[in-house]
């Protein structure tokens, strides 16, 4: 079963999320056969609210938190918090999976 993945950003760290992006990105994209849906939080202005969602196609919490630490952003400490929950894909892109 899938896993939620919750990123929080240490406050007043944007310029450390700035230039760690890129090798973010990268990382993304040699993992994107495990991502169901990904991506930054958002104020409703669109600015950038310091954290992101994972929605991860793994089997175990141990998978989920070893993909999260090795985020480029996890080992340059961004996070102040993570939260990782186990996720029942109901509905995905307009497909029930019940």
């Amino acid at each position: 079963m899938p896993y939620l993945i919750e990123t929080f950003d240490k406050p007043g760290h944007q310029q450390l999320r700035r230039e760690t992006r890129d090798e973010h990105l990268r990382f993304l994209e040699a993992n994107k056969a495990l991502l169901l849906a990904c991506g930054a939080k958002l104020a409703d202005d669109g600015s950038d609210l310091g954290g992101g969602l994972y929605v991860v196609d793994l089997e175990t919490r141990d998978e989920a938190e070893r993909f999260i630490a090795d985020d480029p952003f996890s080992r340059v400490e961004l996070f102040e918090r993570v939260t990782i929950t186990h996720w029942r894909k109901a509905y995905l892109a307009g497909r029930c999976f019940l």
